[in-house]
């Protein structure tokens, strides 16, 4: 991790190349909650019903271009439910087409997609806590590792969902697991500026002294960012560590 726009290149996080991967079906693109493109669920095609509309309005030709005036020749349709992958699904949040899914074939409950991801891995990263605990009460593995060596507790400490960090503590994830650049949990937690994440990562003994490949430790990158609050946090806790027991 380095100073100032170098920090987004040196601490992986999932908004820096899977969203751009969702224009050829392969991934979906994430919510608002990491400053990604907007999710396509929340979009709508339709004007709100207390809306008053002049119907010819409706017919009236659109100043918006085309695909085939944008030099595009296909027009590609929006992908339907029965269209897309388990991890996509699960990226999505549909618990009910991820069991039809396994229902049909098990093994893809720790399938790993191109970049070595399972479903479980985009259920944690797109903060979806419902998929995530029925892919972990099916036994998925909540400590496989991806590619380059993302896990899903990095991924659910990068997007700040305290609620599945817990969810993965208390499956004895390795919690100092580190990722391609030596990242941990409580660095990008840190590094989102997710205080309840890394209070739950501290309490669960977080190591605070690892450091990044770049030389970045959580307290360092606190300060490095200008995170007030989480540098209060980490120095509580290093107070708490060397208060004397009586």
């Amino acid at each position: 991790m380095t100073h100032s726009g170098d920090q987004d290149d040196q601490l992986f996080i999932m908004e820096s190349r899977d969203d751009k991967e969702a224009a050829d079906g392969q991934h979906v693109e994430p919510s608002a909650a990491n400053g990604c493109p907007s999710d396509p669920r929340h979009e709508t095609a339709v004007p709100p019903e207390n809306m008053d509309v002049d119907e010819e309005d409706l017919f009236k030709h659109s100043t918006t271009l085309t695909n085939k005036q944008r030099g595009n020749e296909v027009t590609v349709r929006p992908a339907t439910l029965d269209a897309l992958s388990i991890h996509q699904l699960a990226a999505q949040g549909e618990v009910s087409q991820v069991a039809a899914h396994l229902s049909k074939d098990i093994s893809l409950l720790s399938s790993q997609d191109e970049r070595g991801f399972t479903p479980l891995m985009w259920a944690a990263a797109f903060g979806e806590k419902a998929v995530v605990d029925f892919l972990l009460e099916k036994g998925a593995d909540p400590k496989a590792i991806a590619r380059e060596r993302e896990s899903a507790l990095t991924l659910a400490s990068s997007g700040g969902y305290v609620d599945i960090v817990e969810s993965l503590l208390r499956h004895g994830v390795d919690i100092n697991t580190y990722d391609w650049n030596g990242g941990t949990p409580l660095l990008y937690a840190v590094r989102g500026n997710h205080v309840k994440c890394v209070e739950a990562l501290l309490a669960k003994g977080a190591d605070m002294t690892i450091e990044s490949d770049s030389g970045y430790s959580p307290m360092a990158l606190a300060v490095a960012l200008g995170h007030k609050k989480i540098q209060k946090v980490l120095e509580d806790h290093i107070l708490k560590l060397y208060k004397p027991t009586t």
